[in-house]
């Protein structure tokens, strides 16, 4: 790019050309104000310079160059520092209402005093009026006997089964995640750097003469930058106080040390807690669901051996009264032939005799009857 059209664009403050990347590498390769007046010096022998000191030599005719370059680049970079810092300021004031008037999260805390109290019964934390938030995630290392669960796995299960309204404070410290992640001393360091570039704008324009250069209209767009960017400011100044009187009427609401406690460190543990309670939530449905497929599992096993010990049962049943059937039979028989005389009738075959040999037996007994009759009658 030619160094006449670099240099209109800084006087013109031709925003639709210049980039943040580009202000900022002129910013860093810029030579100092003397090195600059110097090199106008040379201006006559422009041909005869290396490329660097032709740049220098035509960027020198610009008044104020480096305090010029500094504005144009904190105006454009300007907005983008707005909307780093509403999100944040938004998300801070969002979590600690939530904090403050959630109803379940206050019950919540009722219920990890009331289990503290119960375990430590007899020692010199029993009967506690209270205790530290950042205790919360704590609950988690306490394990049972068994090492198999926790006491934020049992917290989960008494909310579920008994007081379930308490589960809700999940959804009420939505901001909590997002407020973690905010730093107060990025954001009050970044408060403080936003207004000494505005004061340092606001002096410049003030002591900023009348341009030669018709063309040159950095006073009038940057005037007007300057009137938004502070109407903005002074909304992110408002925000930002009420942000922190927010704060401060949250740790005194919990007896918190603020000398002890930051924003991101409160907001932080809180989110962990969210986090590991959901978790203990989902842990203590897939164990019920395990417990319960496995009931499953035992009642098909013991339903399954149930039947198969009655089928055996029906089995030898049916044997035995088969048995017992055809006993009665050979009895019920043996009586019939009993009564019937069939018992003891010889049932062997017997042969049948010819029949001629049937005949003269027929006649021998015929003869042998009568033959006494005739010797009676000679007689």
């Amino acid at each position: 790019m030619p160094y006449q059209e670099i240099r209109r664009m800084v006087v013109e403050v031709d925003e639709e050309q210049l980039t943040e990347p580009m202000i900022q590498n002129l910013v860093k390769h810029l030579p100092e104000q003397e090195q600059l007046n110097a090199l106008a010096k040379y201006k006559n022998e422009y041909s005869n310079l290396s490329e660097p000191e032709q740049f220098g030599v035509v960027m020198s005719s610009v008044k104020r160059l480096r305090p010029r370059l500094s504005h144009i680049l904190f105006r454009l970079q300007f907005e983008e520092q707005v909307n780093n810092l509403r999100p944040d300021i938004l998300a801070v004031n969002a979590a600690c209402d939530e904090v403050r008037k959630s109803r379940s999260f206050g019950r919540l805390l009722e219920l990890v005093l009331l289990l503290g109290n119960y375990m430590n019964a007899g020692s010199r934390n029993a009967q506690s009026f209270g205790f530290d938030l950042s205790s919360l995630c704590k609950v988690r290392d306490t394990k049972s006997a068994d090492q198999k669960t926790t006491l934020l796995h049992f917290l989960a299960q008494v909310c579920e089964e008994e007081f379930p309204d308490v589960i809700k404070f999940v959804d009420d410290l939505e901001h909590v995640d997002r407020a973690s992640r905010v730093s107060a001393e990025n954001l009050e360091k970044s408060l403080r750097q936003m207004e000494r570039q505005l004061l340092q704008l606001e002096r410049d324009l003030e002591t900023f003469s009348s341009p030669d250069d018709p063309n040159d209209m950095f006073f009038t767009k940057m005037a007007i930058s300057f009137t938004l960017a502070r109407e903005q400011y002074g909304k992110l100044v408002i925000m930002h106080s009420n942000m922190e009187t927010l704060y401060q009427n949250v740790l005194e609401y919990f007896a918190v040390d603020p000398k002890k406690t930051s924003v991101e460190e409160l907001f932080t543990d809180l989110s962990n807690f969210r986090s590991m309670f959901t978790q203990a939530l989902k842990e203590n449905f897939r164990q019920r669901e395990t417990e319960e497929k496995q009931r499953r599992a035992r009642a098909a096993k013991e339903k399954a051996e149930r039947e198969k010990k009655e089928r055996q049962q029906k089995k030898r049943r049916l044997l035995e009264v088969n048995a017992e059937n055809d006993e009665t039979g050979v009895m019920d028989s043996l009586l019939e032939a009993l009564q019937s005389g069939a018992a003891f009738r010889d049932r062997r075959k017997r042969v049948p005799r010819p029949r001629g040999e049937a005949h003269i037996t027929l006649l021998s007994l015929q003869a042998s009857y009568s033959l006494p009759a005739s010797q009676s009658k000679h007689s």
